[in-house]
């Protein structure tokens, strides 16, 4: 069991960092808008990103 866990975040790792690798300027017009956003409006980006993993999860399985 942990090597699977500490393979999925070696993976989280190396997803991302692909953004600030390929387009650091992006990356980081990208972060500033995320600074702008409300509390609700990122819990509910956190939430969706969270259903949309455990849905690829149950349907790799």
């Amino acid at each position: 069991m942990w090597i699977e866990l500490i393979t999925a975040l070696a993976l989280v790792c190396v997803i991302e960092g692909i953004m600030p690798f390929l387009s650091p300027a992006g990356f980081r017009r990208a972060m500033l808008q995320a600074s702008q956003l409300d509390d609700a409006t990122l819990r509910v980006i956190g939430l969706g990103s969270m259903i949309l993993g455990t849905a690829l999860l149950y349907l790799v399985h």
